[in-house]
């Protein structure tokens, strides 16, 4: 975690695309009602760096991101089709960003599920993520048979694995999950496992550890989600384990990321550009409030981050303001400013 430190903390901003530059406004207007915690770098990043005749991941907003080590971000699109990376991807591995958290807890009451806290964590740089793919031609066919190749390093493994032990310490929780398919994927998987094991015996007495496969647990996480509490697990069983923990809490737009690397962290809302509603003022800032409030942590500002969420909570639980997808009629900037004045 970086050192606590009083006044505006240098960080970059990346407004992103669609919903993206609204939703930004808003966190700025609640975070300025906070004393400006932090002193923006606004840089470009997705479409609307295409936009402006800049690649997808500007040069510039990479050097940013390395003077502050710290950065926000809205959601970016990445086009379908060839010739076009993901930004988020290519972000992760230029920072080396190996862990993902991705915390989900029940703020709107009378859901399908009730008293949700849960945090997974995902190793953010391997696994079949890696993109070892090709195709194997027969018979004339060029892409008859389609091959990916996972890799799970034990250094890999060992940190994100480690990182989530060690937030499980400091954050008082009391078990920690290993997901895995060592059952079939004996080697790949196997591995995630054995480390995981290994580490869980230096918590002996100060965390209870358990694992399961993949599947039993996406399905354990819908019969029963009060059973976990910190999650860890391999690239792509946490990609989609963790929408699947959103959805119990009411979606994405209530769920927040981050990205934590060794000399970066990049913080973001982890739902698309929603490119249908962008420009209406309607889209649902809460999951960057929450990203924000993960930063203020990791800058060692607890006080603010706990603010901040008991200001969310408040304006939609006790003031009943809410956007559309919550079941309100608030706009992006209304429901922003009715934070404000609870922080």
């Amino acid at each position: 975690m970086a050192a606590g430190k009083t006044g505006p903390i240098d960080a970059t901003l990346i407004p992103g695309d669609g919903v993206g530059p609204e939703i930004v406004e808003g966190v700025k207007l609640v975070l300025d009602a906070m004393g400006s915690p932090f002193a923006w770098d606004v840089q470009l990043g997705g479409m609307a760096a295409v936009a402006a005749g800049q690649d997808q991941l500007p040069q510039a907003t990479l050097d940013s991101i390395r003077r502050t080590r710290l950065a926000l971000k809205g959601p970016l699109t990445t086009p379908i089709g060839g010739g076009f990376r993901s930004v988020n991807v290519r972000l992760r591995e230029e920072f080396q960003l190996y862990a993902n958290v991705r915390p989900v807890r029940t703020i709107i009451p009378g859901q399908r599920f009730e008293n949700i806290d849960l945090v997974l964590f995902r190793e953010n740089l391997e696994g079949f993520y890696v993109g070892f793919e090709h195709y194997i031609p027969v018979d004339g066919d060029p892409h008859a048979v389609a091959m990916a190749s996972g890799v799970n390093s034990r250094i890999g493994v060992e940190r994100v694995i480690r990182y989530a032990f060690e937030y499980a310490v400091k954050n008082k929780r009391k078990k920690i999950t290993i997901v895995h398919k060592a059952n079939v994927l004996k080697i790949l998987s196997g591995l995630f496992l054995e480390v995981g094991q290994a580490i869980a015996k230096e918590y002996e007495g100060r965390i209870e550890v358990n694992d399961r496969i993949i599947d039993a647990c996406a399905m354990l996480l819908v019969l029963d989600p009060w059973q976990f509490d910190v999650l860890v697990t391999s690239n792509m069983f946490g990609d989609i384990l963790s929408d699947e923990m959103a959805g119990l809490v009411g979606g994405l737009g209530l769920a927040p990321g981050a990205n934590i690397g060794k000399d970066a962290a990049i913080f973001e809302a982890v739902h698309g550009s929603a490119p249908d509603i962008a420009g209406k003022g309607i889209a649902n800032p809460v999951s960057l409030l929450l990203a924000a409030g993960l930063m203020l942590e990791h800058v060692d500002r607890l006080d603010l981050a706990t603010k901040l969420r008991a200001g969310i909570d408040a304006a939609i639980v006790q003031d009943n303001v809410r956007t559309r997808d919550m079941g309100g009629k608030a706009s992006t900037m209304e429901f922003a400013q009715a934070i404000a004045k609870r922080v």
